[in-house]
């Protein structure tokens, strides 16, 4: 019979370290997952990763190479270099380095390589290197990343140290959030041009944030730069949503226009010709329904917006954001906003997102109240932000 057992801490480390201590160096690590608790439970009890192990399933490593053609069975297969998340390799490099033992060393930090191709490392740093990959790695995963990305990541931040900094994990990491931010192509925010009135739509699924979101945009420019802003929604779909900018429109004290076809929004874009920025709250489109897609861009056909920005929810999953990208491409989409960040378990799921589309990140948002919560995004600081660097 087999014993698998599930474990649940605070990060991954700590599971790990309850593994190791009930079920011994033995065990395999199965599968992880994070908790879901929804907000009000993260709130009172953080966030909880549970982890599954066995002393008697044996899996394959999670850095194995891809799956090649089987061989025959007496051909004698080589052994697969161990994974970063095992706890008996864990467990023994810790003991080796512990009682300084040189062959155990010298064994591990060879089969470490095997993880990463050629890093030009001396066979003293090797030794060291492991340890801070590991913790790299784990913390990698935490915040979301997937293994691919995680180990491209760490190769390219090892290449990148030098030797006499490769048992610093702080060094690694640093390596780490460098290339991420170079990966991460900001806009700088909303330019506006003296003499030149600026178009901005905002476009996305529906309970994103969109309009609590233009609400923040406009306050900034109207209240904090003095601008003449006008707004424009055609969320006609959702009444709550279109009285909940003229609320906002009323106290800033804005002028707003409501619309609904596409000659109403030639007209209404025709009647805020003399200000500085026209900012465009559309209504929520499913990113399936592609006749409501088609829609949104004859709408915006008639507005002719300088820059279309796609309002994407920090809380969506990786998958789903890049479905939702994909479909909204057709509307013209220039950059993306991430929303609700203060809401998200993790966001290492953002980087992929952001990297396989191309787009630059304008703005983020990270609360519900107008005018704050709500920042320009930068490489060098939304890098930092997917990657918060746990203490050591």
């Amino acid at each position: 019979m087999s014993s698998i057992k599930t474990y649940r801490a605070k990060n991954l480390r700590d599971a790990l370290d309850l593994i190791r201590a009930d079920l011994g160096p033995e065990a395999s690590v199965l599968h992880t997952r994070e908790v879901r608790r929804g907000l009000l439970g993260r709130m009172l009890h953080g966030a909880q990763i549970e982890v599954a192990a066995s002393t008697t399933v044996d899996v394959p490593s999670r850095f194995a190479p891809e799956a090649v053609a089987p061989e025959p069975a007496a051909q004698q297969r080589e052994p697969q270099p161990p994974s970063l998340l095992d706890v008996d390799y864990r467990a023994r490099y810790r003991e080796a380095v512990r009682l300084q033992s040189s062959p155990e060393l010298d064994e591990l930090g060879a089969r470490i390589k095997q993880l990463y191709s050629d890093s030009g490392s001396d066979a003293a740093s090797s030794r060291d290197m492991p340890d801070a990959c590991f913790h790299a790695f784990t913390d990698l995963i935490e915040a979301g990343v997937d293994e691919t990305t995680c180990r491209a990541l760490l190769e390219e931040a090892r290449r990148g140290v030098p030797d006499a900094q490769a048992h610093d994990f702080h060094a690694l990491w640093g390596g780490i959030e460098r290339l991420v931010a170079d990966q991460l192509p900001t806009t700088g925010g909303i330019r506006l041009a003296e003499g030149e009135r600026r178009i901005v739509a905002l476009v996305g699924p529906t309970g994103v944030g969109k309009t609590t979101t233009i609400a923040k945009l406009a306050a900034n420019f109207r209240l904090r730069e003095h601008r003449r802003v006008g707004l424009v929604t055609v969320d006609t779909y959702r009444v709550a949503a279109v009285e909940q900018l003229r609320t906002y429109a009323d106290i800033i004290d804005l002028p707003m226009e409501v619309v609904g076809t596409p000659r109403e929004m030639r007209e209404a874009i025709g009647r805020l010709s003399d200000l500085d920025l026209v900012l465009v709250d559309t209504a929520g489109r499913s990113p399936r329904d592609e006749v409501k897609i088609q829609e949104l861009k004859s709408m915006l056909g008639e507005a002719r917006p300088h820059e279309v920005c796609l309002v994407l929810s920090c809380t969506s999953g990786e998958q789903n954001l890049k479905v939702t990208a994909d479909k909204f491409a057709p509307a013209g989409v220039t950059s993306m906003i991430y929303t609700k960040l203060d809401e998200a378990t993790s966001l290492g799921h953002l980087l992929p997102v952001t990297r396989s589309h191309g787009l630059p990140v304008s703005y983020l948002t990270d609360g519900q109240n107008v005018p704050d919560d709500i920042q320009i995004a930068r490489s060098s600081d939304l890098a930092h932000r997917l990657f918060e660097a746990p203490a050591q």
